[in-house]
C-alpha cells in the first residue's frame, strides 16, 4: 500500500443556479499516512468545503479522489456510507453527540453500526477509548452532564471507535476554552504519532496551524502557492 492515505486530482464542488458558485476548484494534493493537516484560509474561503469533499461527505462536481489507492468516483451511495464508517472518522466544531445517549453509548454507536464487533468488544472499545482519553469516570454520564472539553473529546473517542485511516476534524477547539483547546490539539496531535493515523483539521486557529506537520492555506476556493502573495502552502 502507498504512503499516500489521500489524493485529490483537479477535485471541485460547484453548486448548480441561476448563478453557480463554485466552492473548491482544482483541488491537487497528496496527504501522507500519519500526516498532521491543516487546511487554513478566510473566512468562506472553502476549507470547509474542501474537508467535506475529503471526508466523502459531499461529492465533486469535477476531479477525482484516492483514498488508501482507490478512486471514489464510482462509488454509490452504499458504497460511499461504508467507506465514511470505516475508514473515516470525523470530529466537528459543534460535538454532534447525540444528547439521549451516555458518553459510553455514543462511543458504541458506530462500532453497532458497522457491526464488526461483538457488543461486547464494542462496550470494552468504547470504555478504552473513554479512558485514554481521561473521561472513564463519565462514561454514563449524558452529553449536558458533560463540559465542552469532554464532550469533544467523547466526539473524538466516537471519531476512533472503528479505528479510522484518516480523521478529519472541522474547527475542533472553535467553541472551547483555551485549556480545554489545548488538551484536544494536543490529543490530535498525539493520533499521529505512531506514523499510521492521519489527521486533517481546518481551523482559524494559527498556534493550532503551527504545530501540524503542514498548511494547506485555501484562498478563494483554491490552494494558495504564491510566495509572493504570503499565502504559500
Amino acid at each position: 500500500m502507498s504512503d499516500t492515505v489521500l489524493k485529490t486530482e483537479g477535485l471541485g464542488r460547484r453548486l448548480a443556479g441561476e448563478i453557480p458558485v463554485t466552492l473548491v476548484q482544482d483541488i491537487d494534493l497528496q496527504i501522507a499516512r500519519g500526516e498532521f493537516v491543516a487546511i487554513t484560509g478566510p473566512s468562506g474561503s472553502g476549507k470547509s468545503s474542501l474537508l467535506y469533499l475529503l471526508g466523502l461527505l459531499d461529492q465533486p462536481t469535477s476531479g477525482k479522489l484516492w483514498l488508501e489507492d482507490t478512486e471514489t468516483s464510482s462509488f454509490d451511495e452504499n458504497e460511499l456510507a461504508d467507506v465514511r464508517l470505516s475508514k473515516l472518522g470525523f470530529v466537528f466544531q459543534s460535538n454532534f453527540l447525540l444528547p439521549e445517549f451516555t458518553a459510553l453509548e455514543n462511543v458504541e454507536l458506530p462500532m453497532q453500526r458497522l457491526g464488526r464487533l461483538s457488543n461486547t468488544e464494542a462496550k470494552a472499545r468504547a470504555l478504552s477509548l473513554l479512558g485514554d482519553l481521561g473521561l472513564a469516570s463519565q462514561a454514563e454520564k449524558l452529553p449536558h452532564q458533560l463540559s465542552g472539553g469532554q464532550s469533544q473529546r467523547v466526539a473524538i473517542a466516537r471519531a476512533l471507535a472503528n479505528d479510522p485511516a484518516i480523521v478529519l476534524a472541522d474547527e475542533p477547539t472553535g467553541n472551547l476554552d483555551t485549556a480545554s483547546s489545548a488538551i484536544v490539539r494536543h490529543i490530535l496531535r498525539d493520533l499521529t504519532k505512531d506514523r499510521e493515523r492521519t489527521v486533517v483539521v481546518v481551523t482559524h486557529d494559527m498556534d493550532f496551524a503551527a504545530e501540524c506537520d503542514r498548511q494547506i492555506r485555501i484562498v478563494d476556493g483554491r490552494i494558495a502557492t504564491d510566495p509572493a502573495d504570503g499565502r504559500l502552502t
